[in-house]
């Protein structure tokens, strides 16, 4: 976790996935990146997860994330 100005950031590299591969969730303060890539006949070939927890003074309405085009996924929380 960064801090820049007012915001927090997490970023994490999650190019080998697809975007419906890569799920985001935040409880408390914690964030959960997972990502899990599945082969045509179903088996499971390739996973990606990562926890962290937030600083306690951001804002929890606020957590956004974006993927950018070269699949990096950033996380960003504002501060209080």
């Amino acid at each position: 976790v960064r801090a820049q100005g007012d915001t927090y950031q997490v970023v994490a590299d999650v190019s080998q996935f697809e975007p419906p591969d890569i799920v985001v969730t935040t409880s408390n303060c914690h964030v959960a990146i997972q990502a899990e890539k599945v082969a045509e006949d179903g088996t499971v070939c390739d996973t990606f997860t990562h926890k962290c927890q937030l600083p306690e003074d951001m804002d929890p309405l606020s957590v956004r994330c974006a993927l950018t085009e070269a699949g990096t996924l950033v996380i960003t929380a504002r501060r209080r």
